[in-house]
């Protein structure tokens, strides 16, 4: 491949990686905006109001966060009075989680997909091309000399 070529090339998936970064950045914005909630925060509600009664470690593996994490962000939307906990019936050491009205009220205003536009079109890919993706996002982040792995760990809207 000619040197030139190369370059378009690096250039363009540079583009491509701004238009996706930015179009996050703009869709957390709105949702701040709108909701006056991070997209983190919106997601969780999201989630509890999908399986009420989940507790933070079902919450934080459906997000794919780290447990410390979710909890952090649970303790805030519990204290703007989003969130509630509470003891089971059965169990009094489980805490399950529950949404109270104003973020019923919030999820019926909020802009786009409540998960996020990066996760749903992910999700809308088929398996060979999220393979591919897969392998090329391993490769990129491996030239990333100052990589930090735990970052994986964090919703976009914590980074």
């Amino acid at each position: 491949m000619k040197t030139e070529n190369y370059q378009l090339l690096s250039e363009r998936s540079l583009k491509k990686f701004r238009i996706i970064f930015g179009s996050v950045r703009q869709q957390l914005r709105d949702i701040e905006k709108t909701c006056g909630i991070t997209g983190s925060q919106l997601w969780i509600i999201h989630e509890i109001s999908k399986a009420p009664g989940i507790g933070i470690s079902e919450l934080a593996q459906t997000l794919s966060i780290h447990q410390s994490t979710c909890s952090l962000l649970v303790d805030k939307l519990v204290q703007r009075k989003l969130v509630r906990k509470e003891r089971g019936q059965e169990d009094q050491r489980r805490v399950g989680l529950h949404i109270l009205p104003e973020a019923e009220h919030i999820l019926n205003i909020a802009p786009g997909p409540a998960d996020g536009i990066l996760p749903d079109a992910i999700r809308a890919l088929p398996v060979e091309e999220l393979e591919k993706l897969d392998d090329v996002l391993e490769k990129v982040i491996r030239q990333l000399h100052l990589s930090n792995p735990q970052l994986a760990e964090k919703p976009l809207s914590e980074l």
